[in-house]
């Protein structure tokens, strides 16, 4: 499980309105019968409007300046296995959405009326998404890049001769774009996989918008806090502030094990992400002291993302990685992990 968080930001400036990011995740909709038509939902309701939406998420920004967010979203994206677990049930989805939202609620240092923070106080609204594009920091994309580079050099060059600027045979510069093409590493339906291109296989996951002020419109419930936990004095009484971002995904990944009997495999969970960003030597030495099954499970797992797996394949007793296969490693996991392709 892959989960982010993210404060509102447009061009550098806070928006005063929802309505482009609810329009941006409204986009999968266009097309669609009525019948397969996916709506927000929240903690309690489905089928939301789009423009209940906005209405209640601008509406529920009191005393926030214009620089500051008024809202923030979290992505759930699960990986292909876990999709696989939950047989990519958009109606699954959506329960593990409201209780993952219970465990972001508890993240919170904060109380309310005297009471800790709830789900009921955070005013979300969410919406199951069905479909991912290629993006420029896929694997599949950045292998690609160097045909792309070609032949976009070769089409400059055709009409740069078309217009007569300069001297060439232009059918064979398009037979050695059609070679490129056919050669390219990456191809999905006989075509060479682009940015925007519909990745295939079960893509679900679910976008989040949250209000920045709590459901009374009282109380700034910001998860972009730079303190985890701790107390400050305002008006003469000592107040919890901080948001524990740790907390909620460990909890979050917790409860969809717990929800759909998950065995999470060390490779797909926060602990071994956070283990490879501050101690990648570590994080690698874990792999190849797993128990059998789980260390097979593992390279399978970091293979399909493209990780050289060989690399690690080194008898535990004698793991003295060069410092050329480590960073060899980290570029690849580091890859795997920027795409959301082995779930951590």
């Amino acid at each position: 499980m892959y989960i982010t968080i993210t404060a509102q930001k447009v061009e550098g400036n806070y928006a005063q309105s929802a309505a482009d990011f609810v329009d941006y995740l409204e986009k999968e909709n266009e097309g669609k019968s009525i019948e397969e038509v996916e709506h927000f939902f929240d903690q309690h309701k489905d089928e939301i409007s789009a423009e209940e939406v906005i209405k209640e998420i601008d509406g529920n920004t009191a005393k926030l300046k214009k620089k500051e967010p008024k809202f923030y979203s979290i992505t759930l994206n699960p990986s292909a296995r876990e999709l696989k677990a939950v047989q990519d049930s958009p109606e699954a989805l959506k329960h593990y959405t409201r209780e993952a939202m219970k465990d972001y609620a508890k993240a919170f240092n904060r109380e309310i009326d005297g009471r800790p923070v709830t789900v009921d106080d955070i005013k979300y609204y969410a919406k199951v998404e069905r479909q991912r594009t290629f993006k420029g920091n896929d694997r599949q994309i950045m292998e690609n890049q160097p045909y792309a580079t070609k032949i976009l050099q070769l089409k400059q060059e055709i009409r740069s001769v078309e217009r007569g600027e300069s001297i060439g045979n232009i059918k064979k510069l398009q037979r050695e774009i059609q070679r490129l093409e056919k050669e390219a590493p990456h191809q999905l339906n006989g075509k060479r996989i682009v940015r925007g291109m519909y990745k295939p296989g079960p893509q679900s996951h679910i976008h989040i918008i949250m209000s920045r002020k709590d459901a009374s419109n009282r109380y700034s419930l910001s998860p972009g806090s730079k303190y985890k936990a701790s107390e400050v004095e305002m008006n003469g009484k000592m107040v919890k502030r901080g948001f524990d971002r740790d907390t909620f995904i460990k909890n979050a990944e917790k409860t969809f094990d717990g929800m759909f009997g998950y065995k999470r495999n060390y490779v797909e969970s926060y602990k071994a992400r956070k283990t490879f960003l501050n101690d990648p030597k570590l994080y690698f030495s874990t792999i190849t002291k797993l128990p059998t099954n789980e260390r097979a499970v593992a390279f399978r797992l970091l293979q399909k993302s493209g990780v050289n797996t060989a690399l690690l394949s080194i008898p535990t007793n004698k793991i003295q990685l060069t410092i050329k296969a480590i960073n060899a490693l980290k570029k690849g996991i580091g890859k795997a992990i920027e795409s959301g392709s082995i779930g951590v």
